[in-house]
Formats: structure tokens, C-alpha cells, sequence
């Protein structure tokens, strides 16, 4: 099926759109459950009794247990994963929480053992991190990022399966529906489409949109998104300091960026990758650290579109002449190659390791910079294959479970490995040996045969490698 633009790119807090945004999501959809059912039956939560669970884990008391399984558990305490699975439960959405009201609230249930369910205080019940269970050694069978809640009786298991959407064994996540003559199923699809109808592949793209919203509502969409990926890299570029986590990992976007204007204030061609480089690690340094960021397609590799489309907006013909039909057609072309990544592969590093979440994006962002090049339909989803193409085999292995090290810096480099595969596709007709479907298959079956210590488990590449003494993990 064609995913939806706004469904690739949504707004949500660091540090990870599977271990983070996908786990308050799912602390949120049980709290309206549960608090659903209490109010309906007028039952006060202090009157469940201590529960006895199936694997032999006792509740605290009468309140909610938690339990992570596989990736979760296993980098969940750098991912900020136990966190964001009590602010669900306390009502915190991720598109719309303040991140300086995550922390200070943080702190208070730590020190109460205390959520309000769903945001209700007239709903106290026990639940702090002393009653978060972690089996990282558990791998369930719908998707290695698992996380169970338990309330007395009422027990459900949601999976966070990338890029922030959730699902239980029985609801698969609600997409947005998209419908009509122009759906495509793969790339050969899609260009196919595009050529007949003598389309560009972001004109096909809003096509798609239109049936479910008018051509106003997607350009407000799409700005809403861009404005958001915006305002997150000049928070990076304006902050200084360490970030979380105790790898001791000092932020460097506001000092490369005191450097580049005096350097480059005109922003000149000669320093266009020094500007890229900047934008990736601000995003990504921002999200480290927690803040408000746009899965792009997840929040592990959120620097990539924003840096690939700065460059598009100020460093190429068409971003000068119209920024903001630049923005949209950017936004467009990688959201239909990110259609297919998701739903022909994965985003998921847990799942794929790192090519389903740089992998992604590096071909979404060269898709999207080849469009506005003027790239022909084909020519733009070989931009894409190339950029996943180059990006095959890319392990998963964060030092300390922290999205720092390589995530910040391998943003970086993979926005301009993106910006020369489109580059490369421009110069030729489009045709190539590796089609686009050929790469996406490759990237899922790469991913099922990798060892499961190279998806974001921190059990091996530089995660063991390099020795550090993380107290949070």
C-alpha cells in the first residue's frame, strides 16, 4: 500500500522514534484504556491487589508493572525507553510534550512512584521506574521491540516497529488510507505511473495526498513538517554544552556554526558540505539530547532530510529561485520512496539494522534532491537505489544504547553520500543494472541474515568495541 507523507514524517521527542516516541505511544494508548475502563466501572486503582504475572514477576503493589523485551530492554536506558513508557502512561503525547516539562515530571515520578493515568489526577497509580522489568534476552515473535503493561488482569503487548508506529499481536497500526488510480506498490510502479501520466514522481506523491485531504491541507502539512525540522536544527546550532547519557559527547554544532559565518557568510558553493554537515549534527545532537524532532524516517536518522534539503533550498537552482515550492516537492519525492522502504522492507534498526533507518533516509533524501535537480522519474529513483544501494550492511551498534556514537556523526556522511547519488543519477538516463525494487529487497534480506548483536541491541560492533562506563545503562 502507498504510506502517507504524514505518516513517514511525524513530530515527536528524541532520542528514538522506535525506543522513545513508539513506547510513549504505546504507555498512552494503554492509560486511555485502562482509564477508560476504571471510570466506566467506578473501581479505584488502590483496589487491584498484587498480582502474580505469568513470568513470575510480582507487581509492586497495586499499580502497573512494565516490561521491555529485546532492543527495549537491551539499549532501552540510553533510548530514554523507561522514560517514555511512564510519560505515556501519565498522558504525555510525544508530537505535543514540552521536552523541559518531560524532565522536571520525570523527576517528580521518580521521587513519588506516582503516574496519573492518562493525565487524570483524580487517577493517581503506583508506577515508577522500580517497576520497569527488563528481558533483553526475550525476543518476541511480531518484533524484537516489545513492551508489555500489566494493571491486575489487564496485561497488553504493544511492538514498536519503527519510525514510531506502534502495533498489538491483534491491531495492526491505522495508516492513513490512501486511495485511487495513483497507489503504487513498488518502484517499478511508480515510475511506471509517473511516465504515463507525465508526472514527476512528487506530482504522483500528491496525487496519492489528494485522497485524503486538498491540495491547501498538504501544503500546510508539508511546511508544518519542514518548519518543524527547521526550528530543531536551530536549537542545535544555538546550544552548547555536553549531551546526556554519560558518554561525555560535547555538542558541536554552535561552535562549527561560529566558525562557518565567519568563513562563509554568504553561504557559497565552496562550503555547501561544511553547511550540510552543520545542519545533520544539529538535528541529531538536538535529538540526543531529547528535544522536538521529525522522524525522517525515524528519529536515529532525523539529520539526513533536513541537511539534504537545506542544501536543496540554498545550493541549487530551483531551492533559490522557490523555496517553498522546493520544500514541498522535496518533502513529496522522498515520502513516496520512503512508502516503499517501509512497507517493502523496514525502518527499523532493531529489525534491519542502521540500513533501514540512515539506509532509508540516504535514499529518501537523494530521491527528494534529485527531483528538485529536475531528475526525470527514473532518474530519481535510481537516486534512491544508489543511496541504499551504499548504504547496505549498515550495522546498528550504538555505544552505550546512547544515539550518539556513530548515529551523530554517520548522519553527516550520509547526507552527502545523498547528495552525490543524485548527483551521479543527473548524469545519467535513469536505467541501471540494481532497480530500486531489487535494492529494497536486498536491504530486507540483508537485514533478516544479520546477526541480531548489529540491530540496535548494543551487543557488538563498536558498542563492545569501545569500553565506556555508562551509569544509565
Amino acid at each position: 500500500m502507498t504510506v502517507s507523507a504524514f505518516d513517514l514524517f511525524k513530530i515527536g521527542i528524541g532520542p528514538s522514534s522506535s525506543h522513545t516516541v513508539g513506547p510513549m505511544r504505546a504507555g498512552l494508548d494503554f492509560a486511555r484504556t485502562l482509564h477508560g475502563q476504571l471510570a466506566a466501572s467506578h473501581v479505584s486503582p488502590a483496589s487491584h491487589p498484587e498480582t502474580m504475572l505469568a513470568d513470575g514477576a510480582v507487581t509492586a503493589g497495586p499499580g502497573i508493572t512494565i516490561i521491555l523485551y529485546g532492543s527495549l530492554a537491551a539499549t532501552g536506558a540510553g533510548h530514554g525507553t523507561l522514560g517514555a513508557c511512564l510519560m505515556g502512561l501519565d498522558g504525555a503525547d510525544p508530537e505535543t510534550v514540552d521536552p523541559d516539562y518531560l524532565a522536571q515530571r520525570l523527576e517528580e515520578i521518580r521521587t513519588s512512584r506516582t503516574i496519573y493515568l492518562a493525565g487524570d489526577k483524580n487517577l493517581p497509580v503506583t508506577c515508577g521506574f522500580e517497576d520497569i522489568i527488563l528481558r533483553p534476552a526475550v525476543v518476541r515473535s511480531i518484533h524484537t521491540n516489545a513492551v508489555t503493561f500489566v494493571f491486575g488482569e489487564v496485561k497488553q503487548t504493544y511492538y514498536s516497529i519503527g519510525g514510531g508506529f506502534i502495533r498489538t499481536k491483534d491491531e495492526i497500526p491505522t495508516l492513513e488510507e490512501i486511495s485511487g488510480p495513483y497507489c503504487y506498490t513498488s518502484g517499478e510502479e511508480l515510475i511506471t505511473l509517473a511516465e504515463k501520466e507525465g508526472l514527476s514522481i512528487s506530482a504522483v506523491q500528491r496525487q496519492c495526498e489528494r485522497s485524503l485531504r486538498t491540495d491547501e491541507d498538504i501544503d500546510e502539512g508539508l511546511l508544518r513538517i519542514f518548519h518543524a525540522m527547521d526550528a530543531c536544527a536551530k536549537r542545535g546550532i544555538a546550544t552548547t554544552g555536553m549531551l546526556p547519557g554519560g558518554l561525555g559527547v560535547h555538542r558541536r554544532a554552535a561552535g562549527w556554526y561560529e566558525q562557518l559565518i565567519v568563513d562563509d557568510p554568504e553561504r557559497t558553493a565552496e562550503f555547501s558540505e561544511d553547511w550540510v554537515n552543520l545542519v545533520a549534527l544539529a538535528v541529531n545532537e538536538e535529538n540526543a539530547a531529547g528535544g522536538r524532532v521529525v522522524t525522517a524516517p525515524t528519529n536515529g536518522a532525523a539529520g539526513i532530510i533536513p541537511a539534504v534539503l537545506y542544501y536543496a533550498r540554498h545550493f541549487t537552482p530551483a531551492g533559490r529561485a522557490d523555496e517553498l515550492d522546493t520544500i514541498k516537492r522535496f518533502l513529496l519525492a522522498a515520502s513516496a520512496v520512503g512508502s516503499l522502504l517501509k512497507e517493502r522492507a523496514s525502518i527499523s534498526g532493531a529489525e534491519v539494522g542502521c540500513q533501514g533507518e540512515v539506509g532509508s533516509a540516504t535514499s529518501m533524501a537523494a530521491a527528494g534532491l534529485a527531483e528538485i535537480l529536475g531528475g526525470s522519474p527514473r532518474q530519481v529513483c535510481n537516486a534512491a537505489e544508489i543511496g541504499m544501494e551504499h548504504s547496505l550492511g549498515l550495522t546498528c551498534d550504538p555505544i552505550g544504547g546512547l544515539v550518539q556514537i556513530p548515529c551523530i556523526e554517520r548522519n553527516a556522511i550520509s547526507a552527502g553520500k545523498a547528495i552525490n547519488a543524485a548527483k551521479m543519477a543527473l548524469r545519467g538516463d535513469g536505467t541501471h543494472k540494481v532497480s530500486l525494487d531489487d535494492v529494497i529487497e536486498t536491504m530486507r534480506q540483508t537485514g533478516a541474515d544479520m546477526s541480531e548483536r548489529y540491530k540496535e541491541t548494543a551487543g557488538g560492533g563498536l558498542a563492545i568495541t569501545v569500553a565506556v562506563n555508562v551509569p544509565e545503562c
